[in-house]
């Protein structure tokens, strides 16, 4: 959210079963007016109307009475443009299993699935709702996480009072699929030796101890990285200070596997270490996960 918008709007979705009404409910303990599956084509009318003078959280699902991908999306867009609003996009991801474990205690019909088992459903609108969750600011993985574990991490990313400290999202991405939206500063890595022509690297990614080493390896990386580390622990309380309640940083490569992923690993360890709440977020080895077998990355 940004600083001296009239309107303060945080829209939290996923797949039915991953936490949605226990976020929402967090964020209303927290202050947030709450607005559960208001119609999408409600919510410039939300926007033009008079300021509340606290926080919106909307929640929005397959259930909403007029929800498609394309709608959300271009809601998405036209509020990101919108001078008058501050947008944050939650999805909140889990497991197939963990989804299909939880409606079989529950015995609840899936909403895409009235008629048939859960499995479908859930298998539906995890495809339905995948180009939203490529697009979302925060994603929190709800898969091992109990009701109170995710409320204490929607506090960290939007309690200021119990924090007392901006939240920091460090992000991995490829150039060829475009930056991530929301990102508050970008750093490229594809000057750095790329672990992709080494055969026994190539099918491993930027988390591994020895694609990391051979990153580091790299003449040019120590120099790199105390630059950077300085700048962003410099930035950091400059733009606490402006009021931001989270911060967005993210490293760019080729592919998104190597480079860009053990610069984001690294930098997160050392802000996390500092005392800053980091979040990370790796969006095409996410996108690996997604649709295996993957295309081939550099």
């Amino acid at each position: 959210m940004e600083p001296g918008a009239e309107h303060q709007l945080v829209l939290i979705t996923g797949p039915s079963g991953a936490g949605r009404s226990t976020a929402i409910h967090a964020l209303e303990d927290l202050g947030f007016e709450v607005i559960d599956n208001l119609p999408l084509s409600l919510v410039p009318r939300l926007i033009d109307g008079p300021t509340l003078g606290r926080p919106i959280a909307l929640g929005l699902d397959v259930r909403n009475r007029d929800f498609n991908t394309t709608a959300l999306i271009e809601l998405v867009d036209t509020l990101t443009r919108d001078p008058r609003v501050g947008l944050d996009l939650i999805y909140l991801d889990c497991a197939a299993s963990a989804l299909i474990r939880r409606y079989s205690e529950t015995r609840r019909r899936h909403p895409l699935a009235p008629m048939e088992s859960p499995t479908e459903g859930i298998a539906r609108e995890i495809d339905l709702l995948a180009p939203i969750r490529a697009r979302a600011d925060h994603m929190i993985d709800t898969t091992e996480m109990s009701p109170h574990d995710l409320k204490a991490e929607i506090g960290q990313w939007f309690d200021r009072g119990a924090t007392g400290h901006m939240s920091v999202s460090v992000q991995s991405f490829s150039y060829k699929r475009g930056l991530p939206r929301g990102l508050d500063m970008v750093f490229d890595c594809r000057f750095l030796a790329n672990p992709y022509w080494q055969a026994d690297l190539r099918g491993l990614d930027g988390r591994d101890a020895s694609v990391g080493a051979y990153i580091e390896a790299d003449a040019r990386f120590v120099d790199f990285f105390q630059r950077l580390q300085g700048l962003v622990l410099m930035l950091l309380p400059a733009h606490l200070a402006e009021g931001k309640a989270h911060l967005s940083i993210g490293f760019g490569c080729t592919g998104g596997q190597h480079r860009s992923v053990a610069v984001a690993e690294k930098l997160g360890k050392v802000l996390a270490e500092a005392g800053w709440p980091v979040s990370k977020r790796h969006r095409e080895l996410e996108r690996r996960a997604v649709t295996l077998p993957a295309e081939g990355s550099r």
